[in-house]
C-alpha cells in the first residue's frame, strides 16, 4: 500500500515568510502523494482587530460570529492558500488549493455546544473521497484550507488540526497514511518555556496526566485529541514537532509521536 504524508501547519508557520518557505521546500521534496492542511489563526486575528470585530478562543477554537466567518473565509480559503499554492508551483510542485467547499469536498454541521455557542463553526460529517483518491492519482499535491459547508449553503469555520485528522482517516483503507502537526515548537513540551523538554512518546494514559497537571492545555488539547482518533480509525502514525523540520519528521527523529 502507497503512503501518504498529510501535514498541516499553524498561522505560527503561515504568518512567517522565512518558516514558510522552509517548510514548503521540505513539502515540495515529499516523494509520493501528499496533502498540506493549513490554519492561519494570527492573519485572521489582525484583521479581525483592524476591523475592530472581537475574537474569543475557548480551548484553542475560535468563536465565529458572522462577521468573523467573512474574515476567516477570506483570510484562510483567499489569500493564505493561493499564496501557498503560488510558492509550491514555483518550486516545480503541480498543487490545487482547496477548501472543504470545493467539490463537496468536507460537510459539516454547525455545532452545538451544551454551553458555549461558537457561530459558525463547523464539526465535519463527511470526506469525499472519490473526489481526494482521483486529484491524488493525478500526482496532484493538495493544500487545503479550514472552510467547510453544511450542503445548505451555509460557509462554516472547521479547525484545520480536525480536517487533516479526518482526511486522513478517510483516506486509511487506501494509503499508509502519516499524519504531521507542524508547528513552531520542537514538539509537546513538558516546560512550554524550555524547548529542550520535548516529550519524545505520548500514549493515553501519559496524556491523562499531563492534562491534570496542566502541563497540556489550551490549544494543544484538541490537536493531541484528534491524533489519538485518527489512530482509532486507521492512521498509521501521528507526530507533532516542528514545521520546517518536516523531513526529520518523516523519519522519526524528531518530534512527539503518539501512540496508543
Amino acid at each position: 500500500m502507497e503512503s501518504l504524508y498529510i501535514i498541516k501547519i499553524g498561522g505560527n508557520i503561515v504568518d512567517n515568510p522565512v518558516l514558510l518557505t522552509t517548510c514548503l521546500q521540505a513539502f515540495a521534496k515529499v516523494k509520493g502523494q501528499a496533502i498540506l492542511v493549513h490554519g492561519g489563526g494570527k492573519m485572521a486575528t489582525s484583521m479581525a482587530e483592524s476591523m475592530g470585530v472581537q475574537q474569543t478562543i475557548i480551548e484553542g477554537r475560535r468563536v465565529t460570529n458572522e462577521a468573523s466567518l467573512k474574515i476567516v473565509t477570506m483570510v484562510y480559503a483567499g489569500y493564505i492558500n493561493k499564496n501557498i499554492v503560488a510558492q509550491l508551483q514555483a518550486l516545480g510542485v503541480n498543487a490545487m488549493g482547496l477548501s472543504g467547499v470545493d467539490g463537496n469536498l468536507i460537510q459539516a454541521h454547525k455545532r452545538n455546544h451544551d454551553s458555549v455557542d461558537y457561530g459558525f463553526v463547523g464539526d465535519i460529517d463527511t470526506v469525499n473521497t472519490n473526489l481526494l483518491l482521483e486529484l491524488l492519482s493525478s500526482n496532484t499535491k493538495l493544500v487545503v484550507a479550514p472552510i467547510t459547508h453544511d450542503g445548505k449553503g451555509q460557509l462554516l469555520n472547521t479547525n484545520a488540526d480536525t480536517i487533516a485528522q479526518s482526511l486522513g482517516t478517510a483516506l486509511a483503507s487506501k494509503y499508509k497514511v502519516h499524519l504531521m502537526y507542524g508547528f513552531e515548537k520542537e514538539g509537546v513540551l513538558k516546560d512550554v518555556n524550555d524547548p529542550s523538554s520535548v516529550i519524545a512518546h505520548i500514549d493515553r494514559p501519559l496524556y491523562g496526566t499531563l492534562k491534570d497537571q496542566k502541563l497540556i492545555f489550551e490549544g494543544m488539547i484538541p490537536k493531541i485529541d484528534n491524533a489519538f482518533e485518527a489512530l482509532d480509525n486507521g492512521v498509521q502514525s501521528v507526530i507533532i514537532g516542528k514545521a520546517e523540520k518536516m523531513n526529520e519528521l518523516m523519519n522519526g527523529t524528531s518530534g512527539t509521536t503518539i501512540t496508543n
